[in-house]
């Protein structure tokens, strides 16, 4: 499992984009972590799902609510990380109404969820391999602080304690 000190993997995930700017295309485009975490400070935090009750209601919201805050101390960006295609997390954005604020990056095949050793098995439930609830506090790809949350809690990866790990 990733740990403080450990660099992101390398891995692509994917960004729905409604409007062509700075060289993104309409639709999917691909984000390559490395490249795209270099030089800044990243509050990311990933999710079992799109749409599910907890994701909809607390954490995404939390870190729209707390997005103007977090980028005042520091946070250049805000990612938000599921196992789910990208014209998922762009409905969803528009639904959370993220643009802006929060990037919402599609893993759909977990590959990135499997890279950081942070997966969860919800085969049992019909939802496959998922991501574990967590966040991390990146600076220039290096994780410096990691909240995983035990599983069916959501008590540590929400944007309050990040905006407290950011601003110590």
């Amino acid at each position: 499992m990733i740990k403080v000190g450990d660099k992101l993997p390398a891995a692509t995930l994917m960004e729905y984009s409604e409007v062509e700017g700075e060289g993104c295309s309409i639709g999917p485009n691909p984000v390559d972590v490395s490249k795209s975490a270099a030089g800044k400070t990243i509050a990311l935090f990933a999710l079992p799902g799109a749409y599910t009750p907890t994701c909809s209601a607390k954490h995404v919201p939390g870190y729209v609510e707390k997005f103007d805050e977090l980028k005042a101390a520091g946070v250049d960006e805000i990612w938000c990380v599921s196992v789910n295609d990208a014209f998922v997390m762009g409905a969803w954005a528009r639904e959370q109404k993220t643009d802006g604020k929060v990037r919402m990056l599609g893993d759909g095949s977990a590959e990135f969820a499997k890279a950081t050793g942070l997966t969860l098995d919800l085969t049992a439930r019909g939802m496959g391999l998922r991501s574990n609830r967590y966040s991390m506090l990146v600076k220039d790809g290096e994780v410096v602080s990691l909240n995983v949350e035990a599983p069916g809690k959501f008590e540590v990866s929400d944007a309050g304690t990040m905006l407290a790990q950011v601003k110590a």
